[in-house]
């Protein structure tokens, strides 16, 4: 059974650190204050970090069909999860090793 928190009063008290708003929250209630409170401004990106997700935006993955036989992919899953990588990244990063190699040949 869940115990009643006392509404908590609005304004909510300035908080020195993030262990004094968490103790402050575990006995008291911002349901009965919830319309009372400022609405956050939302906060805008900077400059450096719109370009940063551009550019990894645009350097986004292409998806694409290959057929593998189960076997494969059983093998490849158990590879991937002794690795703690997903088997799809273990694929990938093969894939890109091999593509690697063979751009090293003659």
């Amino acid at each position: 059974m869940k115990k009643k928190l006392p509404p908590a009063r609005t304004p909510l008290p300035k908080f020195r650190a993030d262990k004094d708003a968490a103790d402050y929250f575990e006995t008291h209630s911002v349901a009965d204050v919830w319309d009372q409170l400022r609405q956050a401004e939302p906060e805008r990106a900077s400059k450096v970090l719109e370009k940063s997700i551009r550019e990894r935006h645009s350097a986004a993955k292409s998806p694409i069909s290959i057929r593998l036989a189960s076997e494969q992919i059983a093998a490849a899953k158990k590879i991937a999860a002794a690795k703690s990588v997903g088997y799809q990244t273990q694929l990938r990063m093969w894939i890109a090793e091999g593509i690697k190699r063979e751009a090293k040949r003659p």
